[in-house]
């Protein structure tokens, strides 16, 4: 059996406004931001098939927004020559990655609600998905009128009650560390729920909007927006602050708070380890997931 022909990984960082996306994967008859890109690179390689497949750090759910999303794909020897003589607006010449983002937001437009912020060739081992260590959001909540800035409606969820801050921000302490999220989690056949939560913070921002900071080593599905409901349930004073760790311990769904909608989370960012340690780190993780 031949060996297969060597290819070139290339990482791409993108951000995306999630309002008019069904989320970021690829679903037949409706638009994706994975099928937005993929689209655009099909355009882009059209004379040198075939079109590689996009790898992401995590996939957002519908009306999520992202920051600083990260994705991997492998482009073959006849597709990175092709991009050789691409130069950046500068007039300096590009890499691969480099290239191939500049090449791809041409193709988005200037007014795109997805955009690749940057790109390169990836160190050696990197896997946006399995490498990745943590990644962080940011929910943000407004609980004045004076914040309610309609340039920020599609990013931002107006609560029609004051919210307790301070309190808040004692529930979402109770809660960081490994745990298993079932509570919190909207369950998916044969995915753990066990996380490690790094960070869970409250602040108000200089508009007086609420901002959760949170950060993982992987979120499940739903688990972000159903903390901040928790939340948001004590800082009405419909729960105390010491019944979200209690809720996590029965580990069961309930009713005592709602999910918050989608489009006030963002991904903000995806933290990876150092270069050496990244295919380890790949391994570690696809080995985890497996079993």
């Amino acid at each position: 059996m031949s060996e297969p022909a060597p290819t070139t990984r290339i990482r791409l960082h993108v951000a995306y406004d999630g309002t008019d996306f069904s989320g970021w994967a690829r679903q037949p008859g409706l638009r994706t931001v994975q099928g937005v890109l993929e689209e655009a690179l099909d355009k882009l390689l059209r004379r040198t098939p075939p079109t590689p497949a996009l790898v992401v750090a995590g996939r957002t759910d519908a009306g999520v927004h992202a920051a600083d999303q990260v994705v991997h794909l492998d482009l073959d020897h006849e597709q990175v020559n092709a991009l050789r003589h691409v130069r950046l607006p500068d007039g300096h010449p590009a890499d691969a990655g480099a290239a191939l983002a500049y090449r791809l937001n041409g193709i988005l437009g200037a007014s795109a609600d997805v955009v690749v912020t940057r790109g390169g060739i990836a160190p050696e081992g990197f896997d946006a998905r399995f490498s990745a260590v943590w990644r962080r959001y940011e929910y943000r909540v407004g609980d004045r009128p004076e914040t309610r800035d309609p340039a920020q409606r599609h990013r931002t969820v107006w609560w029609p009650a004051a919210l307790d801050a301070d309190a808040m921000q004692s529930a979402a302490q109770g809660l960081i560390g490994l745990h298993d999220f079932a509570a919190y989690c909207k369950p998916r056949e044969g995915a753990t729920t066990i996380r490690t939560l790094q960070r869970f913070d409250w602040r108000r921002d200089g508009a007086g909007v609420l901002v959760a900071a949170l950060q993982a080593d992987a979120f499940c599905h739903s688990m972000v927006r159903a903390l901040v409901g928790g939340c948001v349930a004590v800082g009405e004073g419909r729960l105390e602050a010491s019944d979200l760790a209690l809720i996590l311990d029965v580990g069961a769904r309930t009713s005592a708070f709602k999910v918050m909608p989608a489009k006030g989370l963002t991904l903000i960012e995806v933290g990876y380890p150092a270069d050496g340690e990244l295919a380890a780190r790949a391994a570690a993780t696809r080995a985890r997931r497996e079993l």
